[in-house]
């Protein structure tokens, strides 16, 4: 079995799972407890991974509180906004029409305590246009929500120049990034926006699942006025409150650490890889058609329609073999047409024949080409039977 939906979680490195056995093993104490040397040593292991987390995004480490990933930050950066909006009479927010569930379905309640959500618009790219944001900017914009890479399609959005128009043209907008599928791979992409917000999550970046961070910048001094959804000790600033889990926080410490020193060499074999996957592709003969546009594809996945082929068939057909999807792990369970591939026009029967593969790491060039070959022996079979 080869595993190539990286985009889904990634595997832990080793490496990581040491640093977290580490703590299981020889560091008991809860990071909130002030009155022994147990709890010193967790509040440190604690500390010394944010500082990791910090150096990756290019930030202070004050600025980084850490939840249980990337879903609960973006609820926070968005539902957290409600009260400073409804104080402000500042109800307007955008968010792309290819968002993750967790920014659609948190709009979604915003919407329903009053909100005015306005959906931007995608083309066959797979990117949204920074003029289609500009034209539904308003002064009583609140927040913009735009993710980095989107998780099915891999297309990386325009945060950057984003970044710049919302800060010099509606400084009092708050922009926040989803970049669950960007942090610890586009490593100099994610430094450079301007933002307010930033979702980041461990297990796509080969650290553990149930661990991400909010990245909450400060402007004058301050951070922005997002409100808890839980309340408990108080722990992240009360934003996040909670008995740190600390050996996932470490795990996530090293998994950044190790993404800050060897992003450039994962980026070389993910690029090779991927030109493995298109070769394979082209010499088969198989009728197939990337979904969006490939030079703005983050180099670790591509989203494919096999003309005539039912993505589910073809995922029955290669399951004993290789482990692919046919969009978010979210709504894996759902056998709808993908709602990403939809909003950017591709129509019911190429959403509906459309794979996501997706590598790291972890994956070895030999079966990795082993398996491209299985992939497409199984498209031409499904596509002769059609």
């Amino acid at each position: 079995m080869v595993y190539l939906d990286y985009n889904a979680t990634t595997p832990v490195d080793s490496r990581v799972i040491d640093v977290m056995m580490d703590v299981y093993n020889n560091h008991p104490g809860n990071a909130g407890s002030r009155t022994h040397l147990l709890g010193d040593d967790c509040r440190s292991i604690v500390e010394n991974a944010r500082r990791e987390v910090a150096k990756l995004a290019g930030v202070d480490a004050t600025e980084v509180i850490f939840t249980s990933g990337a879903t609960e930050s973006d609820n926070i950066a968005l539902r957290g906004l409600a009260e400073y909006g409804q104080s402000t009479n500042r109800k307007h927010v955008l968010i792309s029409a290819i968002e993750h569930k967790a920014v659609l379905n948190a709009a979604l309640a915003l919407e329903r305590e009053g909100f005015e959500i306005e959906r931007i618009p995608v083309d066959r790219t797979g990117a949204i246009a920074v003029s289609e944001v500009e034209s539904r900017l308003r002064q009583d914009t609140l927040l913009v929500s735009v993710m980095h890479v989107n998780n099915e399609t891999g297309i990386i959005q325009p945060v950057r120049e984003l970044g710049e128009l919302i800060s010099s043209e509606y400084p009092d907008t708050y922009f926040h990034i989803d970049a669950a599928q960007s942090f610890g791979k586009l490593v100099d992409e994610v430094r450079s926006p301007t933002y307010d917000m930033m979702s980041v999550t461990a297990h796509k970046m080969y650290g553990p699942q149930g661990i991400g961070a909010l990245i909450l910048r400060q402007k004058d001094f301050l951070l922005p006025p997002v409100k808890p959804l839980l309340f408990g000790g108080g722990q992240e600033k009360g934003i996040s409150p909670g008995t740190h889990p600390v050996a996932l926080i470490a795990g996530f410490g090293k998994a950044a650490e190790l993404c800050a020193n060897e992003w450039k060499s994962d980026d070389t074999l993910e690029t090779s890889i991927k030109k493995l996957l298109i070769n394979t592709l082209e010499e088969s003969g198989v009728r197939y058609s990337v979904n969006g546009l490939p030079n703005l594809c983050i180099p670790n996945c591509l989203n494919v329609s096999f003309d005539g082929v039912s993505s589910e068939a073809l995922m029955i057909a290669t399951r004993r073999q290789l482990s692919i999807s046919n969009g978010s792990a979210c709504t894996s369970s759902s056998y709808e047409p993908s709602y990403v591939l939809m909003a950017m026009g591709l129509g019911v029967d190429r959403a509906e024949s459309a794979v996501r593969i997706s590598w790291g790491r972890m994956t070895n060039c030999v079966e990795a080409q082993s398996a491209f070959s299985k992939l497409t022996i199984s498209v031409k079979e499904l596509q002769a039977g059609a």
